[in-house]
Formats: structure tokens, C-alpha cells, sequence
């Protein structure tokens, strides 16, 4: 089995378009590496790939990564899609997909019918694009040699899709992991998650990689830095530090590697240098980087 991470950015990415936050123009002048939005490619044989979530970032994601190039004319190594939420960052870059190329798209009924209402997606023909719904804790082959699993985490509807009243903790269709298996290797996608409740601990362990959800370092991050005013478990993801964050509920949990993906563009960890860098490293974690290969 063959990871790369396509993107290891929240929404918006690193630099953010319109954000000038100490890590942005970090980003922007250099001092730290710049991020695209989150995904990442998996293959079982190094031939057949699978894209799991399509950021707005792809084309590019693409184009950097020789594995997935065309072999010949309309000739794509790519053969499926999945899409873990219907969140903007998570689906934008289906419409890079559009051109007439056949693969497989697979997601839950329920973000299937978020798909389908959106008419711009029309554009991915079902003469070519075969979209497959997918029943939570049901094996199904993602590419060839490449078995998946969905289940529910805790999390919410995508930010265009709430109403006046907003579920953080929802377990459902709308938000889910993923378990990818191979050649009796096992490892966890998660990069959206609310909150790490014991039966999550029970799945995951023994996994030989996790990569989880690591949008912010603390619960207010956004808020004392000016920001937004929205916590990071208000926007469905649990912080990394703290007594409730996800690295002291994962540290008694025993993982072959772990690794935090989809950071936002506050979060310190982005920063090589930053103390909290080193503070999860001290803890076992890994900081994603667009372009990182894991051979679990």
C-alpha cells in the first residue's frame, strides 16, 4: 500500500487567499512551507490509484505527482474517487474532473444527494462517471487490491448546508472515516472529526497508520487570533492539544505511525519551528506535508 498526501491544508490552504496571519505571509515569503488543501492519493499495486476527496486545489495536486499523470492519451491512472463530507474543500475539485474521463465516484446516499443537487456537478456525465453509494460498515474495493470501509464520525453538514440549528457531534452519513486495507496492512482517513469517543480508540488501534483530523492546535484558536468567531468544535473538529484534544485521547492508543492532516492555516503546527511542533513530535505525531509518502 502507497500513500501520498495530495494536501494537508484546511479550507482555503496555506497561504490563505485573503488571510495575513503571521503563518500566511510566513508561507507566502517562504519561512515555512505553503500547504494545498486537503487529500490524498492510495494506490495497492502502484499502477491503479484511488483519489480520496477532491480539494480545489487538484489540477495542481496532480500535475506535481508523476503517479498520477496520464500514461497515454486519455489514459488516467486514476480510477476512483471517494469523498469523505460534502465540505467545499472536500468536492470543489470534482469539477477538475470533468472531461470526459471514466472512474469510479464513490461517496455515502446521503453526500450523493448533495452532489446531485448541486447542477455545476452535471457536468460530471454519467456516460463516464460512475457514482457509487456506498453503505457505511460495508467492504468495497476502491481500486484494485485496495478494500474500504466507511464509518461515521462525529461531526456535522457542510457549512452551506446548516440551519439555524447546527449539530456538532451528528453521527451519520454526512461525515464519515475511512479503513483502508491491503496485503494486511490497515489504515485510517480521517480528516474530519468532532470528537475521539472510546469506540473510535478501539477501531483505529493496532492500525499501522492514522491520519486525523488536525485542523486546530486549541479549541479558540481562530478567535484569539482575530480570525473568525466560530471554536474549532463549533466548525466540527476536535482540537489536537488539551486534556479533551485529540493527541492526549489518541496517546494511550497503540498506532504504527500517526499523522495529523487538514491544518488550518492558524494552527502553529504548520510551522517547522514552533514549539507545538515539537510538543507532538515529543507525543509520537507526525505533521503531514504536502507530497509525504507513507509505505505503512
Amino acid at each position: 500500500m502507497r500513500i501520498v498526501i495530495l494536501g494537508t491544508a484546511a479550507g482555503g490552504g496555506l497561504p490563505q487567499w485573503n488571510c495575513g496571519c503571521l503563518n500566511c505571509e510566513a508561507a507566502r515569503d517562504g519561512r515555512i512551507p505553503s500547504m494545498s488543501q486537503s487529500g490524498i492519493a492510495i494506490s495497492a499495486n502502484g499502477s491503479d490509484w484511488a483519489l480520496i476527496n477532491a480539494s480545489p486545489d487538484l489540477r495542481q495536486q496532480i500535475a506535481c505527482r508523476s503517479e498520477l499523470r496520464p500514461r497515454n492519451l486519455r489514459d488516467t491512472p486514476i480510477r476512483s474517487v471517494l469523498v469523505t463530507n460534502g465540505d467545499i474543500d472536500h468536492v470543489a475539485g470534482l469539477l477538475t474532473l470533468r472531461e470526459s474521463q471514466s472512474f469510479d465516484l464513490f461517496a455515502t446516499s446521503a453526500i450523493h444527494r448533495v452532489l446531485a443537487d448541486n447542477p455545476m456537478l452535471a457536468a460530471l456525465d454519467g456516460r463516464w462517471v460512475r457514482r457509487r453509494e456506498i453503505e457505511l460498515d460495508q467492504d468495497f474495493e476502491l481500486a484494485p487490491g485496495l478494500v474500504a470501509r466507511l464509518f461515521a464520525v462525529p461531526g456535522k453538514v457542510a457549512l452551506y448546508l446548516e440551519g439555524a440549528q447546527v449539530e456538532t457531534g451528528q453521527m451519520g452519513e454526512q461525515t464519515v472515516g475511512v479503513e483502508l486495507s491491503s496485503g494486511g496492512q490497515r489504515v485510517f482517513y480521517i480528516p474530519g472529526c468532532a470528537l475521539v469517543p472510546d469506540w473510535l480508540k478501539q477501531r483505529v488501534s493496532g492500525a499501522d497508520a492514522l491520519l486525523f483530523d488536525g485542523t486546530l492546535w486549541t479549541d479558540d484558536e481562530m478567535i484569539r487570533a482575530g480570525l473568525g468567531a466560530k471554536t474549532g468544535r463549533r466548525m466540527g473538529h476536535v482540537p489536537v492539544s488539551g486534556p479533551e484534544g485529540s493527541m492526549a485521547a489518541l496517546a494511550d492508543v497503540t498506532l504504527g505511525r500517526r499523522i495529523y492532516v487538514h491544518l488550518n492555516n492558524s494552527n502553529p503546527l504548520v510551522d517547522p519551528a514552533s514549539p507545538e511542533r515539537a510538543l507532538a513530535q515529543a507525543a509520537g505525531w507526525h505533521v503531514g506535508h504536502d507530497g509525504m509518502e507513507i509505505a505503512p
